[in-house]
């Protein structure tokens, strides 16, 4: 079976009008196998099974019926990545409830903004964040730790809810970087897109100790280091404690991490200051943010094996990348985010990275919720494209190369210059840890905008009129003299979203 026939197959299976959420994700794995790894932050660990996690989730199902929880309702989750966590989604989604992601940072404001978009009823959290949920008068606060006392002495749900594959299992928001977040409704026969980018992108295999280190109150932690792993019955590692570059290689090196993904914030954190000896990795994936070259070379050098570049959205999960999987496996392209995962057909609309509809089978979004304007703009108006908001290009292999959001594009003296490109130049730069370009107003009001860069350094570097100028002339010597940087800014540190995602909007408002 090839891969687009593998593809299809799951989407049948996962697609069906009988399809059930707690099989697929649990019930019908070995019960004896590991389900998760779940790390404390001391480094000590506890195995969970599967049989573990569908025993605890049925008495948990019964718990939270109890409290008046059913099929559809949208019900946030405020936990940290503890076993609560997946004992009490599962849960949820045995009783056809829809999990609405909290991240752990959140405050109050975040969200009420969230609990109210979803009309939920009931928060479930813990003491630790339980403050911050308690002022929301709208919803009843629910602790985990009461719920998992309350489930010891409950009885198994005797039967779990089949909802199909066009049902939701997931509403979760945008971050919200270029405007309000947005409610997207995740089907269960995501399920299918998501199984396809573990199996072929990341390849993760049953002999790996895989590592999905991203937060799943966001996208990109819940599809990966959650459902993708569930659905196909691999152990995932849980890792509950925030980042550091140090924790996160005595968790690689303590585990024996195999295959390990990660935002490009983590891998150049590692590169500026973590001790990386005696790690070698099988497979090192990114995404959330382009990942500039100088980490796919550093990445062979230091961990083993290239860091591959991958493509996605909330709306879409990963659609295009450097994938992976011996079948569908491709050189790298420096700079490249590379092609279409197997499922998947994309192309360019009006300098826009777009989705052919009908050439994507595994393509599950089909709009906002409650906001059909907004999801208006998400299409063509015959349908035929979905568009994602990012300019990019395609050559003449197939590859894809990511430009900028299309609000992030800068308008200089005519040329509209994409600030991944740039900063792709600077970080190749060994004083540089972090950049972030935009287009800020032409004090001379002549071009426009002009190209600033703000830079975080790394250690043993000294900012000064000296560097700046070395930085912009590698810009104007290595890229084009159109595009260099008329202004370097030296910061401690970039603004960003509670995902990591550089909020370059920020910098054009408020520069430093």
């Amino acid at each position: 079976m090839n891969a687009e026939q593998q593809t299809r197959a799951w989407l049948e299976a996962y697609g069906a009008r009988d399809a059930s959420a707690a099989d697929l994700l649990c019930d019908r794995h070995d019960r004896d196998a590991i389900a998760f790894t779940l790390v404390d932050p001391d480094l000590t660990a506890v195995s969970m099974t599967w049989g573990e996690l569908a025993d605890e989730s049925k008495r948990m199902a019964t718990v939270l019926r109890g409290h008046g929880v059913g099929r559809g309702d949208r019900v946030p989750v405020l936990l940290g990545k503890r076993r609560a966590l997946v004992v009490t989604l599962l849960a949820l989604w045995r009783l056809g409830a829809v999990h609405v992601p909290l991240f752990t940072a959140f405050a109050t404001g975040a969200i009420e903004l969230r609990t109210e978009g979803a009309k939920a009823e009931v928060v479930v959290t813990d003491a630790g964040q339980r403050a911050k949920v308690d002022p929301i008068e709208t919803v009843t606060v629910l602790d985990v730790d009461e719920l998992v006392a309350e489930s010891t002495t409950a009885d198994a749900l005797a039967e779990s809810v089949a909802i199909g594959g066009d049902a939701p299992l997931v509403q979760l928001y945008t971050s919200g970087t270029t405007g309000k977040p947005k409610g997207v409704p995740v089907p269960l026969r995501c399920l299918a897109s998501f199984q396809t980018y573990l199996h072929y992108s990341l390849d993760v295999s049953a002999d790996d100790v895989f590592w999905n280190a991203a937060d799943p109150g966001w996208a990109y932690g819940l599809y990966y280091a959650l459902l993708a792993p569930m659905v196909a019955g691999r152990t995932s590692l849980l890792f509950d404690t925030g980042f550091t570059p140090e924790s996160t290689v005595a968790v690689i090196r303590r585990f024996g991490v195999t295959n390990f993904a990660a935002a490009p914030t983590i891998y150049r954190a590692m590169r500026a200051g973590a001790d990386l000896s005696g790690i070698t990795l099988r497979r090192a994936s990114s995404a959330g943010e382009p990942l500039t070259p100088d980490i796919v070379s550093w990445g062979v050098r230091e961990l083993g094996c290239e860091v591959r570049d991958q493509y996605g959205q909330t709306e879409l999960g990963m659609v295009i990348g450097n994938h992976w999987h011996p079948e569908v496996a491709q050189p790298l392209k420096p700079g490249s985010m590379g092609h279409p995962m197997p499922g998947y057909a994309a192309g360019l609309v009006d300098g826009q990275i777009a989705i052919d509809v009908a050439g994507s089978p595994l393509l599950w979004f089909t709009g906002y919720d409650a906001a059909p304007d907004k999801t208006a703009e998400r299409f063509t108006a015959d349908g035929a494209w979905y568009l994602t908001a990012d300019t990019g290009t395609v050559d003449s292999d197939g590859y894809f190369a990511f430009t900028s959001r299309d609000d992030d594009v800068i308008l200089a003296a005519g040329y509209r210059i994409g600030p991944f490109d740039v900063e792709s130049v600077l970080a190749g730069h060994p004083a540089v840890n972090e950049v972030a370009v935009v287009g800020r107003p032409d004090p001379e009001g002549i071009r426009g905008e002009v190209v600033e860069a703000f830079v975080v350094l790394n250690g043993g570097y000294e900012a000064g009129d000296e560097l700046a100028a070395e930085l912009k002339n590698l810009v104007r010597d290595e890229y084009s003299k159109h595009a260099y940087p008329r202004t370097v800014h030296f910061v401690d540190g970039l603004p960003k979203t509670p995902s990591g995602k550089i909020q370059r909007f920020l910098l054009r408002r408020d520069g430093v």
